[in-house]
């Protein structure tokens, strides 16, 4: 798990519009791929996930105050796709802070 500060507060719910409206359109400009991926979410949690390619869910994106947790599957860890998807986050989450940037807590 990946823990870094935001510097803001966001609400769930704009976590999930940032990450569903962006991160296909991105990753199809990065990747030069078809690929599409389902931004979905359960309670304080959202999920990407690519069930034709992938079992279960690629990463959880959880936020706690302005800390945003971020779980990548552990089997797919050295996947181009999964590695240009956690780019792309990274991306989205350095332009959601604005100014303030990011700063990484944890990871392990």
């Amino acid at each position: 798990m990946k823990t870094i500060t935001l510097h803001i507060p966001i609400h769930i719910h704009e976590l999930y519009n940032i990450v569903h409206q962006k991160l296909n359109p991105l990753f199809h400009e990065r990747r030069q791929s078809d690929i599409d991926f389902i931004v979905g979410g359960q309670g304080d949690t959202v999920e990407i996930s690519q069930p034709e390619l992938y079992d279960g869910v690629l990463f959880s994106l959880t936020l706690h105050g302005e800390e945003l947790r971020i779980t990548r599957s552990e089997h797919y860890v050295d996947d181009v796709n999964s590695l240009t998807v956690e780019s792309i986050l990274n991306d989205l989450f350095n332009d959601l802070s604005g100014n303030n940037g990011t700063d990484l807590v944890q990871e392990g």
